[in-house]
């Protein structure tokens, strides 16, 4: 990205009024038509801190440039505000479903303009840097893997390990904490070899439940792809920072997906199961798919409960830990959302195992401090 915006608009009053607000931070250039933006967006592609685009234009509209920088791929080189005067109401979607980052309402204002012009540009570049980070990872991952496929035995053998190296990607990109990963392992193992004792009909087996243990390491891998501002907000996120929140799941897959080829079928599936699903809830309230019983694999809701129950006897940037007790009668009374059955009666019988590897040193909240 360079320092220069571009200014699309048939109205030279309009385009004067931006450039006179923007021209002391930027370079400018003015295009009066679409085809004139479409050549200087061509010209100018790697000088360009942003592009701000009328709709309603000469030759080429506002949309078909959109068009046109999605086609050439330049869309995911420079970012686009549309000014939102007459003929955008009623766009809004189809914009952003061409990559729009955001609207310039009118009456022009030299604060608003500036302030969204910076906050464009600088969430531009973040996400850029996450992709690039995102995509170098996994090319990392896979070429190690693609190595680790010509041992299968040792990859046999070192199974657990390999996983727990993946699971320190997340406390190294600032995500997580290894300790975290750990305590989650230790819990799924607990309830799953309560569940396989008390309900053997589950079908599952020691095998299984280590393979269970072991995949819960990559529950949270997704979130290397979530800017540290929104995971370290040390207050409540919005609306918008909470559904980008969600999509680590999503995103998590993504990742295990491109390194798929390097695992047996069983276990790459487990991985899946557990990073895509390991937020979903019994009565259908999670995400980010909504599944509703056991439509939910049986290792995601393992893992689900022992992460929500660390979740609460850990510190966190937001809050304190909550005490035993208190976490304890807070999974129970559904406080933390609705588990199957069986699981909770799992979680009963093994409550003192879990709380036996819950620190003694943490800082813990009054119990009547309000739920997160």
């Amino acid at each position: 990205m360079g320092d220069k915006i571009l200014i699309v608009d048939g109205v030279q009053s309009e385009r004067t009024a931006l450039s006179q607000m923007l021209q002391e931070t930027y370079g400018i250039l003015e295009a009066d038509n679409g085809e004139s933006a479409v050549k200087l967006i061509e010209e100018h592609i790697n000088e360009l801190s942003v592009i701000l685009l009328k709709l309603m234009i000469p030759k080429l509209n506002g949309i078909r440039v959109l068009e046109i920088l999605n086609e050439k791929k330049w869309s995911g080189k420079v970012p686009v505000l549309v000014i939102d005067g007459a003929g955008a109401s009623g766009m809004e979607d189809k914009c952003l479903d061409l990559g729009t980052m955001g609207f310039l309402g009118l009456p022009l204002e030299q604060k608003a303009v500036t302030r969204q012009v910076k906050n464009a540009i600088r969430v531009f570049q973040r996400h850029a840097l996450l992709e690039q980070k995102l995509e170098q990872q996994a090319k990392t991952m896979k070429r190690q893997y693609q190595l680790l496929q010509k041992q299968t035995e040792e990859l046999n053998r070192s199974r657990t390990e390999i996983i727990d190296i993946l699971g320190t990607v997340v406390e190294f990109s600032n995500v997580g904490n290894n300790d975290h990963i750990k305590r989650v392992k230790a819990f799924t193992e607990i309830l799953a070899e309560e569940m396989k004792h008390m309900f053997p009909d589950c079908g599952l087996t020691d095998l299984k439940v280590q393979m269970i243990a072991s995949a819960s390491a990559l529950h949270d891998i997704g979130k290397i792809a979530i800017p540290d501002e929104i995971l370290q907000k040390p207050t409540k996120v919005s609306e918008q920072e909470y559904e980008y929140l969600k999509s680590h799941t999503t995103k998590g897959c993504e990742i295990l997906e491109s390194i798929r080829d390097t695992w047996d079928k069983d276990y790459a599936d487990t991985c899946y199961d557990i990073c895509r699903y390991h937020h979903e809830r019994y009565d259908g309230q999670g995400y980010p798919d909504g599944l509703t019983g056991e439509d939910i694999p049986l290792s995601a809701q393992l893992v689900s409960l022992a992460d929500v129950y660390d979740a609460l006897v850990s510190e966190r940037v937001y809050k304190k830990a909550y005490s035993k007790e208190r976490a304890y009668q807070m999974i129970v009374s559904g406080e933390c959302g609705v588990f199957a059955p069986r699981l909770m009666n799992c979680f009963r019988n093994v409550r003192e195992k879990l709380e036996e590897l819950v620190p003694d040193d943490l800082e813990v909240m009054e119990e009547d401090t309000p739920d997160e």
